[in-house]
């Protein structure tokens, strides 16, 4: 039972509901002495705490444990849960819950370096849990976007007492390839998160006048200033967030940085703790790569049970209706379609791996995706495009029934399955790293003040960062090249991985190349030229050609293969749409620009236009490769 006397080394309770009480900024010591702020929730009747031991759910976060979770909002709701809302109602069905402030963050002590405490810390923490007498040894753990890092972390290292996990829109597969760096490029998302997030570091909230210099910064201004350096940054103020910043920028090359405890799970699938996980993620989300590699690896030992949910929305936003400026309806939120709510799918979650409650969830399917497409084209009442979608269900992913479709480019523009021609003159461009593609949209997070993810059409607009020149379509610029298919004659259900082989060359010792998938609607009264929907899209940086662990100049002239990764995505193209890829060499600000010198990653204060070319003929066949299903998966 638990009773008073196994709570006595706990700062004295504070009552939050009914039958729930709490012990505030409980200081959890870490093996090298330095102590992370835990707020733990328990049960109590009339202020008495009740029977235990019982399962404990973790949530390790860098957002503030007492913070509310911008993620806890169910459908209908006008705003979030906050922490202990979210708790009572787990306390209340037999769990202990806590929330713990990340090393440098908020309450705990210790300086704050993104990432890379999350897995030492995780495991002595989950330690110290399973030593208190109010725990039974079970413990789950739960968390969006950076809280789903620190459990991919923590479960790295097989801490005890791990016995399920909820990865909520995170959990590095690999950093180097999706969340820090994509294809050898760096996002920067990690730029805007790092000046956002900079404001809450004990450095600033303890000294009025570094928060000041913070605050006054012109962020959108700093972008024009790229790359940043030492003191050279509107993070200079507060010197660990701009070191660690810096370093993740410059690390070009995929070494034994990027294998390291939080970065790089794809190392440890094999030996991870055999425990039932549920992985969710959303379309235009910054984590797509992650969750389905994470689903893949974690897959195939065939001994956990998994659990993977794909929603159309952003980072976090499971039961919102849209993306953008594109509406998805009423089937789009989790609450309502898939599960009653989010809150109730963990609950039984946690029932069915932490009690061992046969609930059913073991019948459902294993893996639930939201397939965008197929709405009237027409602008709703509140302005978006209604693209619309439908819940689908699969045994697996990828899609075990899912065919190949190769669509080959053709130099006259079309993108058809025939082979191009044999003499095809190769479509060449100059890429001027001082006036890159603006990013309109697709799958990104944390970027504010200066970009946002979702659908949008890809035409430029003053709302958008970097573009010059509003109301044309992004496919006018010379250094875009647009490839369209015929009209559809059916319905084409893309569902599965895309991938872009590319044979280009460039003039200089180094270029980048992009790939943007499209979904073309067709003109209509609300859109008289058109919407070009962005479905998702990918970078390849050519120094990287050969392997991300020894990058090589480029020759001028030589022929290059490449092959560009964008995230995958499910999408139903309508009969009289048209599947477009555009292929260019910039995508700013979602993706460094690479200035052409073949200068050190994040170091590169000079710049020279580029002459690239992308070749599209019989023997050299760059192709867009797409996975077709051809069966009913509704859920």
């Amino acid at each position: 039972m638990m009773d008073k006397a196994m709570t006595t080394n706990l700062p004295e309770p504070e009552v939050v509901g009914d039958g729930v009480f709490v012990h505030r900024d409980v200081m959890v010591a870490m093996r090298d002495g330095i102590r992370l702020a835990s707020d733990i929730y328990c049960p109590a009747n009339a202020g008495t705490p009740l029977a235990g031991p019982l399962p404990v759910i973790l949530e390790r976060t860098a957002y503030g444990k007492s913070e509310r979770s911008r993620s806890e909002i169910e459908v209908g709701m006008d705003r979030p849960m906050t922490r202990s809302e979210v708790a009572s109602h787990f306390v209340r069905h037999g769990y202990v819950v806590i929330y713990q402030d990340c090393r440098g963050r908020y309450g705990s002590e210790g300086e704050f370096t993104k990432y890379l405490a999350e897995g030492p810390d995780g495991f002595d923490t989950l330690a110290w849990i399973v030593e208190q007498p109010w725990c039974n040894g079970k413990i789950g753990t739960m968390g969006l976007s950076y809280a789903a890092h620190t459990q991919m972390a923590l479960a790295c290292l097989n801490p005890p007492g791990l016995a399920t996990m909820v990865l909520d829109s995170g959990g590095f597969s690999n950093a180097f390839t999706c969340g820090i760096r994509q294809g050898g490029a760096f996002e920067l998302k990690q730029a805007t998160w790092a000046y956002n997030n900079a404001h809450e570091s004990a450095t600033a909230q303890q000294d009025p006048l570094l928060l000041a210099a913070l605050e006054a910064e012109d962020l959108h201004a700093w972008f024009r200033a790229m790359p940043w350096a030492e003191g050279r940054s509107p993070i200079r103020w507060i010197a660990e967030y701009e070191s660690y910043l810096l370093d993740q920028w410059r690390r070009g090359t995929f070494d034994d940085y990027w294998k390291q405890i939080g970065l790089y799970a794809a190392g440890h699938y094999d030996t991870l703790p055999h425990i039932p996980v549920a992985l969710l993620s959303s379309w235009y989300d910054a984590y797509v790569r992650t969750t389905f590699e994470n689903y893949e690896g974690l897959a195939r030992s065939g001994t956990r049970h998994l659990s993977l949910m794909m929603g159309p929305g952003l980072h976090g936003n499971r039961n919102t209706t849209f993306a953008g400026d594109v509406s998805f309806g009423t089937n789009a939120p989790i609450g309502g379609n898939v599960t009653p709510s989010w809150l109730e799918y963990r609950r039984h979650w946690f029932d069915r791996w932490l009690w061992g409650r046969d609930n059913g969830i073991d019948a459902d399917p294993a893996v639930r995706l939201f397939l965008m497409g197929g709405g009237s084209g027409r602008k709703t009442a509140d302005g978006r495009l209604d693209h619309g979608g439908r819940w689908i269900s699969a045994a697996a992913w990828p899609v075990p029934e899912a065919e190949a479709l190769r669509l080959h480019l053709h130099a006259d523009g079309r993108l058809a399955a025939d082979l191009p021609v044999a003499d095809a003159l190769p479509l060449v461009y100059d890429f001027d790293p001082s006036n890159p593609v603006p990013t309109i949209g697709g799958a990104l997070t944390s970027g504010q003040p200066i970009f946002e993810g979702g659908g949008f059409d890809q035409r430029e607009a003053q709302r958008f960062y970097g573009c010059t020149r509003p109301g044309l379509p992004l496919s006018a610029r010379r250094d875009v090249l647009s490839f369209e298919t015929d009209l559809l004659a059916e319905d084409t259900t893309i569902v599965g991985p895309v991938t872009v082989t590319l044979y280009v060359t460039t003039d200089g010792p180094d270029t980048d190349f992009t790939a943007k998938l499209i979904d073309m609607h067709p003109p209509s009264p609300d859109y008289p030229t058109g919407f070009a929907l962005i479905l998702t899209d990918g970078i390849f940086r050519c120094r990287y050609r050969k392997s991300f662990e020894q990058p090589e100049p480029c020759v001028p002239g030589e022929i290059m293969e490449i092959t560009i990764e964008p995230f995958a995505t499910a999408n139903l193209f309508k009969a009289g749409h048209r599947i477009r890829l555009d292929i260019s060499s910039s995508n700013f600000p979602k993706y460094d620009v690479n200035p052409n010198t073949g200068a050190s990653e994040g170091f590169g204060r000079t710049q020279r236009v580029a002459r690239n070319s992308v070749l599209a003929s019989a023997s050299h066949p760059s192709h867009l490769r797409l996975s077709v299903i051809r069966t009913d998966h509704s859920s």
